[in-house]
């Protein structure tokens, strides 16, 4: 058994800088890997230059470009298929519920995925489109295996799938360090109120992948981001081994799994099916 993988995730550059690792690690050893991306990520800045610049396209344009660079990005991580739920970027939050939990629920039952991966419940640093699409993604996995619960169309999307497991990437104080030194203090100020990353405590953790052997993988894959690399200049001039230490090892929390159970820690994510 191969496998098959999803990422739900909610921007381009998400499946590099987030999930690269993991996705990229599967995908060598033949897993088939999906990601579904919820927005184009217009509402950004290109390289550097705020919306309304000069030097800035417009979001028309600045969402065509990251769209490019989102496929270009999974195809340098092995992914087999990215698809874009085409929501409003910054306003994931916003749409209603019903629709996107469906829309993904489209997604799992057409693609049939036995794992699912996604932000934790705290979208990293309190982005308010990661918690928006950690929670639709929850939502969608009991969702995709309801027979009652109806979506458009006729073909596979139409027959139940059960999701075998659930995680949500975790990342600890020692990745979180490692991430911030390199580029920046990440940050999002909500409501007038600034958030940032709270590390998952590490007895929290239930799953550690080894992805030192593809990091050039990812560095590619977040290369070709290239509306985005003046927030991520400094990665350019990286030696090695601070490159594998971000790109070397991923976390998660395994928020449900119908597969196995226990404390001991996880190092691979198929743990449970006999592969």
């Amino acid at each position: 058994m191969a496998g098959r993988l999803m990422a739900v995730l909610a921007h381009p550059d998400d499946e590099s800088l987030g999930f690269g690792g993991t996705l990229a690690k599967y995908a060598s050893e033949g897993v088939d890997v999906f990601v579904v991306t919820a927005t184009r990520g217009d509402a950004g800045r290109f390289r550097g230059h705020r919306p309304g610049d000069a030097q800035h396209p417009g979001a028309a344009a600045l969402g065509k470009i990251r769209e490019s660079e989102l496929r270009a990005a999974a195809d340098a991580l092995g992914v087999r298929e990215v698809s874009l739920l085409e929501y409003p970027d910054q306003y994931l939050d916003r749409v209603p519920p019903r629709d996107a939990i469906g829309r993904i629920v489209r997604e799992v039952r057409r693609l049939r995925p036995d794992v699912v991966v996604t932000f934790g419940p705290d979208g990293a640093y309190g982005h308010p489109d990661h918690i928006a699409i950690s929670q639709f993604t929850t939502a969608a996995m009991p969702a995709a295996a309801d027979p009652g619960f109806a979506v458009d169309g006729a073909g596979p999307e139409a027959l139940p799938h059960s999701v075998s497991k659930l995680y949500y990437i975790a990342w600890p104080a020692s990745t979180w360090a490692a991430y911030e030194t390199a580029m920046k203090k990440l940050t999002s100020t909500v409501d007038g109120v600034e958030r940032q990353a709270n590390p998952w405590p590490e007895w929290a953790i239930t799953t550690t992948i080894d992805t030192r052997n593809v990091w050039r993988t990812v560095w590619r894959a977040v290369s070709c981001h290239d509306s985005q690399l003046a927030v991520y200049d400094r990665l350019k001039d990286l030696p090695p081994e601070h490159h594998e230490a971000l790109w070397g090892r991923q976390s998660f929390y395994r928020a449900f799994s119908t597969v196995n159970g226990g404390r001991a820690r996880e190092l691979d994510l198929f743990e449970g099916f006999d592969r």
